[in-house]
Protein backbone atom coordinates (compact mmCIF):
# COMPACT_ATOMS: atom_id res chain seq x y z
CA UNK A 1 0.00 0.00 0.00
CA UNK A 2 1.39 3.61 -0.89
CA UNK A 3 2.62 5.81 1.94
CA UNK A 4 3.08 2.02 4.12
CA UNK A 5 6.18 0.55 5.69
CA UNK A 6 7.11 -2.90 6.53
CA UNK A 7 9.93 -4.17 8.10
CA UNK A 8 11.30 -7.33 8.38
CA UNK A 9 13.62 -8.56 10.68
CA UNK A 10 15.37 -12.01 11.24
CA UNK A 11 18.21 -13.58 12.22
CA UNK A 12 21.91 -13.84 10.37
CA UNK A 13 21.58 -16.39 7.58
CA UNK A 14 17.76 -16.14 7.52
CA UNK A 15 17.43 -15.13 4.04
CA UNK A 16 16.35 -11.43 4.22
CA UNK A 17 19.50 -10.24 2.54
CA UNK A 18 18.34 -12.71 -0.37
CA UNK A 19 14.96 -11.30 -0.26
CA UNK A 20 16.30 -8.12 -1.32
CA UNK A 21 18.51 -9.30 -3.73
CA UNK A 22 15.43 -11.55 -5.55
CA UNK A 23 13.40 -8.17 -5.85
CA UNK A 24 16.43 -6.49 -7.01
CA UNK A 25 17.36 -9.17 -9.50
CA UNK A 26 20.31 -9.41 -8.66
CA UNK A 27 19.65 -13.15 -7.89
CA UNK A 28 17.33 -15.23 -9.78
CA UNK A 29 15.01 -17.36 -7.36
CA UNK A 30 14.69 -21.36 -7.86
CA UNK A 31 10.92 -21.30 -7.68
CA UNK A 32 8.28 -19.04 -6.57
CA UNK A 33 6.79 -15.77 -7.52
CA UNK A 34 7.49 -11.87 -6.78
CA UNK A 35 4.85 -9.93 -7.90
CA UNK A 36 4.62 -5.83 -7.89
CA UNK A 37 0.97 -4.08 -8.13
CA UNK A 38 -0.24 -7.85 -8.89
CA UNK A 39 1.84 -8.84 -11.89
CA UNK A 40 4.71 -11.42 -11.43
CA UNK A 41 8.36 -9.99 -12.14
CA UNK A 42 9.86 -13.38 -13.07
CA UNK A 43 7.62 -13.94 -15.68
CA UNK A 44 8.06 -10.39 -17.70
CA UNK A 45 9.26 -10.21 -20.83
CA UNK A 46 12.97 -8.56 -19.64
CA UNK A 47 12.42 -4.87 -20.94
CA UNK A 48 8.92 -4.72 -18.81
CA UNK A 49 11.04 -5.90 -15.83
CA UNK A 50 13.76 -3.72 -16.17
CA UNK A 51 10.98 -0.92 -16.28
CA UNK A 52 9.55 -2.19 -13.29
CA UNK A 53 12.44 -2.21 -11.27
CA UNK A 54 13.38 1.22 -12.38
CA UNK A 55 10.45 2.46 -9.79
CA UNK A 56 12.48 1.08 -6.87
CA UNK A 57 14.67 2.88 -5.14
CA UNK A 58 17.71 1.36 -2.53
CA UNK A 59 19.15 2.45 0.53
CA UNK A 60 22.67 -0.21 1.06
CA UNK A 61 23.24 -0.38 4.21
CA UNK A 62 26.90 1.04 3.93
CA UNK A 63 25.41 3.63 1.92
CA UNK A 64 28.06 2.51 -1.57
CA UNK A 65 28.25 5.60 -2.41
CA UNK A 66 30.76 6.65 -5.01
CA UNK A 67 34.28 7.69 -3.84
CA UNK A 68 35.44 9.19 -6.76
CA UNK A 69 32.33 11.54 -7.39
CA UNK A 70 31.67 14.39 -5.19
CA UNK A 71 28.42 14.19 -3.26
CA UNK A 72 26.14 15.89 -5.91
CA UNK A 73 27.17 13.60 -8.62
CA UNK A 74 26.32 10.91 -6.55
CA UNK A 75 22.58 11.65 -5.61
CA UNK A 76 22.15 12.56 -8.92
CA UNK A 77 23.89 9.86 -10.41
CA UNK A 78 20.83 7.99 -11.34
CA UNK A 79 19.62 11.41 -13.62
CA UNK A 80 22.83 12.05 -15.21
CA UNK A 81 23.45 8.24 -16.26
CA UNK A 82 19.90 8.50 -17.78
CA UNK A 83 20.71 11.57 -19.53
CA UNK A 84 17.73 13.20 -18.70
CA UNK A 85 18.70 16.57 -17.75
CA UNK A 86 21.58 18.71 -17.72
CA UNK A 87 24.35 18.53 -15.21
CA UNK A 88 23.48 22.21 -13.97
CA UNK A 89 19.95 21.20 -13.66
CA UNK A 90 20.95 17.55 -11.92
CA UNK A 91 23.22 19.85 -9.45
CA UNK A 92 20.02 21.54 -8.46
CA UNK A 93 18.23 19.01 -8.45
CA UNK A 94 20.97 17.56 -6.13
CA UNK A 95 20.80 20.72 -3.66
CA UNK A 96 17.01 19.72 -3.32
CA UNK A 97 16.94 16.28 -2.48
CA UNK A 98 19.93 16.58 -0.13
CA UNK A 99 18.12 19.56 1.68
CA UNK A 100 15.17 17.24 1.74
CA UNK A 101 17.46 15.05 4.46
CA UNK A 102 19.06 18.00 6.10
CA UNK A 103 21.57 18.74 4.56
CA UNK A 104 22.69 22.22 3.37
CA UNK A 105 24.19 22.48 -0.73
CA UNK A 106 27.34 23.27 0.22
CA UNK A 107 27.61 19.54 1.22
CA UNK A 108 27.49 18.56 -2.38
CA UNK A 109 30.62 19.52 -3.15
CA UNK A 110 32.24 16.94 -0.73
CA UNK A 111 33.59 13.78 -1.05
CA UNK A 112 31.87 10.91 0.46
CA UNK A 113 35.36 10.22 2.29
CA UNK A 114 34.69 13.71 4.29
CA UNK A 115 31.73 12.70 5.71
CA UNK A 116 30.48 11.44 8.87
CA UNK A 117 28.48 8.21 9.02
CA UNK A 118 25.94 9.74 9.51
CA UNK A 119 26.00 12.17 6.51
CA UNK A 120 26.88 9.01 4.63
CA UNK A 121 23.37 7.54 5.53
CA UNK A 122 21.72 11.14 4.64
CA UNK A 123 23.28 10.92 0.99
CA UNK A 124 22.54 7.89 0.35
CA UNK A 125 18.71 8.73 1.43
CA UNK A 126 18.82 11.49 -0.79
CA UNK A 127 20.30 9.29 -3.84
CA UNK A 128 17.35 6.65 -3.50
CA UNK A 129 14.65 9.04 -3.43
CA UNK A 130 16.17 10.89 -6.72
CA UNK A 131 14.65 8.91 -8.95
CA UNK A 132 10.90 9.59 -6.87
CA UNK A 133 10.45 5.36 -6.89
CA UNK A 134 6.97 3.99 -6.08
CA UNK A 135 9.03 1.16 -3.78
CA UNK A 136 11.68 1.72 -1.73
CA UNK A 137 14.39 -0.68 0.46
CA UNK A 138 16.29 -0.15 3.28
CA UNK A 139 18.80 -2.63 3.73
CA UNK A 140 19.85 -2.51 7.69
CA UNK A 141 19.62 1.42 7.55
CA UNK A 142 20.56 2.61 11.19
CA UNK A 143 23.63 -0.22 11.04
CA UNK A 144 26.90 1.88 12.60
CA UNK A 145 25.20 4.94 13.79
CA UNK A 146 24.59 5.74 17.13
CA UNK A 147 21.24 5.94 18.39
CA UNK A 148 20.52 9.55 18.24
CA UNK A 149 21.45 9.45 14.56
CA UNK A 150 19.64 6.10 13.86
CA UNK A 151 16.56 8.22 14.97
CA UNK A 152 17.35 10.84 13.11
CA UNK A 153 17.70 8.62 10.05
CA UNK A 154 14.94 6.94 10.50
CA UNK A 155 13.00 9.82 10.86
CA UNK A 156 13.77 10.73 7.75
CA UNK A 157 12.88 7.38 5.99
CA UNK A 158 9.75 7.67 7.66
CA UNK A 159 9.29 11.87 6.35
CA UNK A 160 10.66 11.01 2.45
CA UNK A 161 8.25 7.55 2.27
CA UNK A 162 5.11 9.77 3.37
CA UNK A 163 6.12 12.91 1.30
CA UNK A 164 6.75 10.49 -2.36
CA UNK A 165 3.84 8.43 -1.53
CA UNK A 166 5.88 5.01 -2.05
CA UNK A 167 5.37 1.92 -0.74
CA UNK A 168 8.71 0.92 2.00
CA UNK A 169 10.11 -2.73 2.79
CA UNK A 170 13.22 -1.92 5.22
CA UNK A 171 15.49 -4.93 6.68
CA UNK A 172 16.86 -4.50 10.17
CA UNK A 173 18.11 -6.14 13.73
CA UNK A 174 17.22 -2.91 15.30
CA UNK A 175 14.29 -3.33 17.32
CA UNK A 176 13.77 0.53 18.23
CA UNK A 177 14.28 1.54 14.37
CA UNK A 178 11.73 -1.71 13.19
CA UNK A 179 8.98 0.12 15.48
CA UNK A 180 9.86 2.99 14.40
CA UNK A 181 10.01 2.65 10.53
CA UNK A 182 7.17 0.19 10.21
CA UNK A 183 3.47 0.07 10.17
CA UNK A 184 3.62 -3.48 8.76
CA UNK A 185 6.04 -6.00 10.40
CA UNK A 186 7.22 -9.87 9.56
CA UNK A 187 9.89 -11.81 10.84
CA UNK A 188 11.90 -13.96 8.73
CA UNK A 189 13.20 -17.41 10.14
CA UNK A 190 14.75 -20.10 8.22
CA UNK A 191 13.80 -18.70 4.91
CA UNK A 192 9.85 -18.76 6.00
CA UNK A 193 7.38 -15.44 7.48
CA UNK A 194 6.81 -17.29 10.22
CA UNK A 195 4.53 -13.93 12.13
CA UNK A 196 3.17 -10.80 10.29
CA UNK A 197 1.38 -8.56 11.95
CA UNK A 198 1.29 -4.49 13.45
CA UNK A 199 4.97 -2.99 13.88
CA UNK A 200 3.60 -2.07 17.48
CA UNK A 201 2.77 -5.69 18.69
CA UNK A 202 6.82 -6.33 18.11
CA UNK A 203 7.37 -6.93 21.31
CA UNK A 204 4.02 -8.81 22.57
CA UNK A 205 3.58 -10.95 19.28
CA UNK A 206 3.10 -13.98 21.15
CA UNK A 207 4.80 -16.02 18.81
CA UNK A 208 7.45 -17.72 20.26
CA UNK A 209 10.29 -17.20 17.46
CA UNK A 210 9.30 -13.19 17.42
CA UNK A 211 9.32 -13.36 21.28
CA UNK A 212 12.69 -14.72 21.46
CA UNK A 213 14.04 -12.54 18.95
CA UNK A 214 12.85 -9.65 19.86
CA UNK A 215 13.93 -9.88 23.61
CA UNK A 216 17.21 -11.27 22.92
CA UNK A 217 16.59 -14.34 24.96
CA UNK A 218 19.35 -17.49 25.30
CA UNK A 219 16.69 -20.29 25.53
CA UNK A 220 14.02 -20.44 22.53
CA UNK A 221 13.39 -22.35 19.46
CA UNK A 222 15.60 -20.41 17.63
CA UNK A 223 18.26 -21.32 20.43
CA UNK A 224 17.40 -25.32 20.06
CA UNK A 225 17.74 -25.16 16.49
CA UNK A 226 21.58 -23.80 16.84
CA UNK A 227 22.29 -26.71 19.44
CA UNK A 228 21.71 -29.42 17.00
Amino acid sequence: MPRTSMVVIGGSGTGKSVLLKCVLGLIEPDEGSIEIDGHDILTMPRREREQTRARIGMLFQNGALFDSLPVWENVAFGLLAQHKVSRAEARAKADDFLGQVGLAPSVGDLSPAELSGGMQKRVALARAIAAQPDIMFFDEPTTGLDPIMGAVIDGLIVDCVKRLGSTAVAITHDMASARRIGDQAAMLHRGRIVWRGPAEHLMDSGNPEVEQFTHGRREGPIQMELRR
